[in-house]
């Protein structure tokens, strides 16, 4: 079983230019909860829900999604709000209204009990950013990581705006960095924090600190990632019609998450001994996971059925590809 840890707020979408705004529940360990729990993975939120008329919603959302929250915490602190306008290309640019909100809350008490049965422990975005919630789940996440009773996985998914100095917040990164056996950080996240040093060599860096797996997301060119051990993978992204980008890197974190607990490695140690040929079967999930989510509006990932029918398809066009050229060499 998962445990995500982090916010679960309100996103207002505008679609179009000066147009109206369509509420819809986001947050990024919200959308990975729900990317996992629609996979097949049970899975448990821990997150601060206010209860006001707009954190009912979120709950809502979550409970139709079957998320397990018992655990989670409810507040009379109002539901974060974050403002999504959309370019061209349907990507999303985000404003965020967070002053004394309920995300951030988090107390020692609330976090001091992980659900029965966790078998990874995942946290990051704006919930590991700003105080005083971040420095209470740091301490917890690094009590998993040192009793070694669950997997510990972490996506920065930095919001520059929100991130304060640049200097801390790579501080207050690599500190989570050090706690997780899994990473995730897309060339944006990565371009911010380091902005002098090669994305790849950051995360040669960052498995040196602690983490098994190192991966970067690359949006439509795919992602690559780096093993502790030194083994490299490299996935090429899947063209699909964009409805828009939201919510595509936490697919592609609950995408990860998935692969690896069906490749059995949820395991201390079992990341690390991942080949190279299964790590890339792997990443290929979560990139699929990613796609399928911007064929759609809003953060809405497949579920395992939709995912098992496009890589299926995927796979079959392939396979005609490779017996197409074997023809034409023939």
């Amino acid at each position: 079983m998962f445990t995500v840890i982090g916010e679960a707020l309100l996103d207002l979408v505008q679609p179009t230019p000066g147009g109206s705004y369509d509420p819809r529940p986001g947050g990024g360990p919200l959308n990975i909860a729900v990317g996992l729990q629609r996979l097949g993975h049970p899975t448990q939120l821990m997150a601060r829900l206010s209860r006001g008329s707009l954190g009912q919603l979120v709950r809502q959302y979550a409970e139709q999604n079957g998320l397990g929250l018992a655990h989670a915490a409810e507040t009379d602190e109002l539901a974060t709000l974050a403002f999504a306008t959309l370019d061209e290309q349907g990507r999303a640019a985000y404003e965020f209204y967070v002053e004394g909100t309920a995300d951030w809350g988090w107390t020692a008490a609330e976090l001091a009990a992980l659900p029965a049965d966790t078998q990874a422990v995942h946290c990051g975005s704006l919930a590991t950013a700003i105080a005083p919630g971040a420095d209470a789940i740091l301490p917890t996440v690094q009590r998993v990581h040192a009793q070694g009773s669950a997997l510990v996985s972490f996506d920065p998914n930095v919001r520059p705006g929100l991130a304060g100095p640049r200097e801390a917040a790579v501080a207050r990164v690599e500190r989570f960095v050090a706690a997780a056996h899994v990473v995730k950080a897309s060339d944006e996240d990565l371009g911010w924090l380091y902005p002098d040093t090669a994305a790849l060599d950051v995360l040669a860096k960052w498995t040196r600190s602690g983490p098994e797996l190192a991966v970067l997301t690359r949006g439509p060119a795919g992602c690559a990632a780096v093993t502790a051990d030194g083994a490299e993978a490299d996935v090429s992204g899947v063209a699909v019609d964009v409805a828009d980008t939201i919510g595509a890197g936490d697919a592609f974190m609950a995408g990860l998450l998935s692969g690896l607990a069906d490749a059995g490695c949820l395991q201390r140690g079992a990341v690390r001994r991942l080949s190279t040929g299964d790590l890339r079967v792997v990443l290929q999930r979560a990139v699929v996971v990613s796609a399928l989510t911007c064929e759609r509006v809003g953060a809405d990932p497949p579920t395992r059925a939709e995912y098992s029918a496009y890589h299926q398809e995927l796979s079959e066009s392939i396979r005609s590809i490779g017996r197409l050229r074997s023809d034409n060499s023939g």
